[in-house]
């Protein structure tokens, strides 16, 4: 049925269409004025990065615009059919990313993701010249290698000759931005996870743009989710002609959308996101509160903030296992998973591909497999990797805690939460709280559909519109005494290995990535 043909008084509502730009992914759905889905599935085009032996986690930037687009042209062409009105456009993207592009817009770099960790020498070198607590305080983030702050001094260095000719810097989102509008601007929301953003003024950060030799001209403006938006460049208004006068709210970071999306709203409900990576966060509206050394904070928007840690590693674990073992298909290796006791597999596992985003970062450059036995079966590899991302997990819930107060629930989200319940379970039992899974597994499109409506006066808050919960696990306390123990027993490995394992290095020319093998005294 073409919209056309759509009886009169049947057509649908105006809908938010959101662009979901993950680390595997580009998801484009519309979401109705309040806030739910619409009935067809999402349009999902998928891409993937450049991964190296030194650390590196590339893309091509255009090549991702494209991907975008293709989405967009796949979503439009289904909404055409129900005759239903767009009447914004709300992207969200991953943080941290950082390309260079030259006077005539066009990219000079690569897009490097956040789990690029060829700036770690830079990160320690950019300890020294700063005073890192400081930083901290005011721009909410860590002096870490997948912070563009970091990422700028490697690249000044090991892309000699490219970096002079760059003009701007940029994450993706302002980059497809500067692709379909012809202008640039920043959220305050993906400013903040640059680790060049005063977290409070919402104003680039004097300090860290001397450090890094950035001048201000060379970063977006910062904008909120209400600026006035631009119009579309007259090629892509000709090719989306539902969307030419359409606002499109700047991107925003889809953590913080995700806390927003799955309800995890509010100091008492502390959101749990595993997908590629995990997350634990706290989202609320108000002031900057102090904020402890083992957590960041950023931005949604002016007036909401989040606050939380990340963990470099989650449902990739699966993924890689998947591709390098002999795991039965998945239904069957979860009801295996399921079967199990806890810590029952006798192993112990550092859960470090991708090295980590937490204090003490600089130990881990790899993930170690403890106690294989000619008997390990690769779904206990799979349960015992489940069980160790569930006690970072718990050590960052236990952090947010400290810091906000009580947690009356876990509300899980992402698509290793919504594929495995075995891993809810886990989750639940290793953290002793209660794990609620919320309807809809893209928490982070929902959310950014609810930043839009709010901006364009079609919802007063977001934070009221909370999906319901499609299920719960409640905690085992006889299972939680064995997992004390395995986590102490982690604790123990990670303490031990963490003096044998590569590191960065300095020698006589300065600092560089390299291999040490330093035994603990």
């Amino acid at each position: 049925m073409t919209a056309a043909s759509v009886p009169p008084g049947t057509r649908p509502g105006p809908v938010v269409l959101t662009l979901d730009v993950g680390t595997s992914s580009v998801r484009a759905r519309a979401y109705d004025a309040a806030g739910r889905a619409a009935p067809r599935p999402a349009v999902q085009e998928g891409y993937a990065w450049t991964v190296t032996p030194d650390g590196g986690m590339e893309t091509d930037a255009d090549r991702l615009v494209r991907r975008v687009a293709g989405a967009v042209d796949a979503a439009l062409r289904d909404l055409r059919e129900t005759g239903a009105r767009v009447v914004a456009v709300a992207p969200t993207t991953f943080w941290h990313s950082l390309l260079g592009v030259g006077s005539d817009g066009v990219s000079l770099t690569p897009l490097y993701g956040w789990g690029d960790m060829r700036a770690a020498a830079a990160a320690l070198r950019l300890r020294e010249r700063v005073d890192p607590a400081a930083v901290h305080a005011r721009t909410g983030c860590f002096i870490h290698p997948s912070y563009p702050a970091s990422r700028l001094l490697w690249l000044r260095e090991a892309a000699a000759d490219t970096f002079p000719r760059v003009t701007a810097w940029m994450s993706f989102g302002e980059y497809l931005e500067l692709c379909l509008f012809g202008v640039r601007r920043c959220s305050f929301s993906m400013g903040s996870g640059t680790g060049l953003m005063d977290l409070r003024r919402c104003a680039w950060d004097p300090e860290m743009l001397e450090v890094t030799g950035v001048a201000e001209s060379a970063l977006s403006p910062l904008v909120d989710v209400d600026a006035e938006p631009p119009p579309l460049r007259e090629a892509w208004a000709a090719r989306w002609p539902e969307l030419r006068g359409v606002p499109w709210i700047p991107p925003v970071g889809d953590g913080a959308c995700a806390n927003l999306g799955s309800g995890a709203v509010g100091m008492g409900r502390v959101g749990v996101t595993v997908g590629t990576s995990a997350a634990v966060r706290a989202l609320w509206t108000g002031e900057p509160v102090e904020i402890p050394q083992n957590l960041w904070c950023y931005r949604l928007d002016g007036r909401r903030l989040v606050m939380g840690r990340a963990l470099s590693n989650g449902g990739n674990g699966v993924a890689w296992l998947r591709a390098t073992t002999r795991l039965p298909p998945l239904p069957v290796a979860e009801a295996e998973v399921a079967a199990m006791q806890p810590d029952a597999h006798g192993l112990v596992v550092l859960p470090y591909l991708l090295g980590e985003r937490v204090p003490g970062w600089e130990r881990w450059a790899g993930a170690s497999l403890l106690g294989l036995t000619h008997a390990t079966r690769p779904t206990e590899v799979l349960r015992a990797w489940m069980e160790a991302c569930a006690f970072g997990i718990a050590r960052a819930l236990d952090a947010v805690e400290g810091a906000l107060g009580p947690c009356e629930a876990a509300i899980a989200s992402g698509g290793a939460m919504h594929a495995s319940r075995a891993w809810r379970r886990i989750l639940a039992d290793v953290t002793g709280r209660r794990v609620v899974l919320a309807a809809g597994s893209e928490a982070s499109s929902r959310g950014v559909a609810l930043v839009a409506l709010e901006r364009l006066g079609l919802l007063a808050d977001a934070a009221t519109v909370r999906p319901p919960a499609v299920d719960s696990c409640d905690p085992d306390p006889a299972n939680g005494a064995r997992y004390r123990a395995a986590r102490a027993r982690q604790e123990e490995a990670e303490a031990l290995l963490s003096g044998l394992t590569p590191a960065v290095r300095t020698d006589g020319d300065g600092y560089r990535t390299g291999l040490t093998h330093e035994r603990p005294s």
